[in-house]
């Protein structure tokens, strides 16, 4: 892969985890007020206007509503995106984002193996390393109490984490052959009319003071979406994996905002160790994509 398609899909994989920790933290707030398949809903509909300007902004119409797209991954993306959500949410009613965040880390370990049969990647030693490294990390900085992990709120951030790791190869193979805005479209689309319709009987009427929450959670899911379609267009799964684990940083700041909640030792030394993990892999990576790049030549 071209150098500076890696470079690219890097870039954006650490975006996106900025965006998606905001929208974590306002799912969070949310969810102590409305069920978890209306906050999924909400997330839809008050991204989709903004989904719908970038559509004609780009003058992409054409491509998103294409005769040709691949309806059914499509389809099983959005189905995959929604249960995510729905579980993610379910799971932070009862978990802290501390450990929410320590099990959905290994949504990029299920990311490589899935590459491996989906996308016929390759996955060298080094990127085993650097994400077992990565995960440790992870473990030794967040550190969940003990039992948190037998919990029904645990097990279903686990399964959200498989569906987010699925859903993300989705979109790398639909993107080989169709635009990211046909992707974050009818993904969009998908948890608007589909949360909606699922959300109708137990519905909640949404509060005034809300209003603020529900424009940040359309702007960050709007641009996170846009951020991770585009890093699984531009980088391979195996090197861009490792810098999902850039959002710890970002939920220890949130913590720190919203919850007073301030990182210890441990969570320090833990915290060195995934970005040390995530820096080696991209050095790893410079002399396979220089020598790439001289074959080009």
């Amino acid at each position: 892969m071209h150098p500076t398609g890696s470079l690219r899909g890097i870039a954006a994989m650490l975006l996106a985890c900025a965006f998606f920790a905001c929208m974590d933290a306002l799912l969070k707030h949310l969810a102590g007020h409305y069920p978890a398949v209306q906050v999924m809903a909400l997330r839809g509909l008050t991204a989709l206007p903004l989904v719908c300007l970038y559509i004609a902004w780009r003058r992409d119409a054409a491509g998103v509503f294409n005769r040709r797209l691949r309806w059914r991954l499509h389809l099983l993306r959005a189905v995959l995106n929604m249960t995510m959500l729905v579980l993610f949410v379910h799971g932070l009613k009862t978990l802290g984002l501390a450990e929410a965040y320590t099990l959905s880390f290994i949504a990029p370990l299920l990311m490589v193996l899935i590459a491996v049969p989906m996308l016929g990647e390759s996955v060298q030693p080094r990127h085993w390393l650097a994400i077992g490294l990565g995960f440790v990390g992870v473990v030794i900085a967040l550190r969940p109490e003990q039992g948190a992990f037998l919990s029904m709120g645990a097990l279903a951030v686990l399964v959200a984490a498989a569906c987010y790791a699925l859903s993300n190869m989705l979109g790398r193979l639909i993107s080989r052959t169709e635009s990211s805005g046909a992707l974050v479209f009818w993904t969009t689309a998908g948890m608007a009319v589909g949360g909606s319709l699922l959300a109708a009987p137990q519905w909640v009427p949404i509060q005034s003071g809300h209003a603020w929450v529900l424009v940040g959670l359309a702007v960050s899911g709007f641009l996170g979406q846009m951020s991770i379609a585009e890093a699984f267009r531009h980088g391979q799964a195996a090197s861009i994996a490792p810098f999902e684990y850039s959002a710890l940083a970002w939920a220890l700041v949130l913590d720190w905002l919203f919850w007073q909640a301030a990182p210890d030792a441990w969570t320090l030394g833990g915290g060195a160790l995934i970005i040390l993990s995530g820096l080696w892999l991209a050095r790893s990576e410079a002399p396979r994509s220089a020598r790439q790049r001289r074959k080009a030549d």
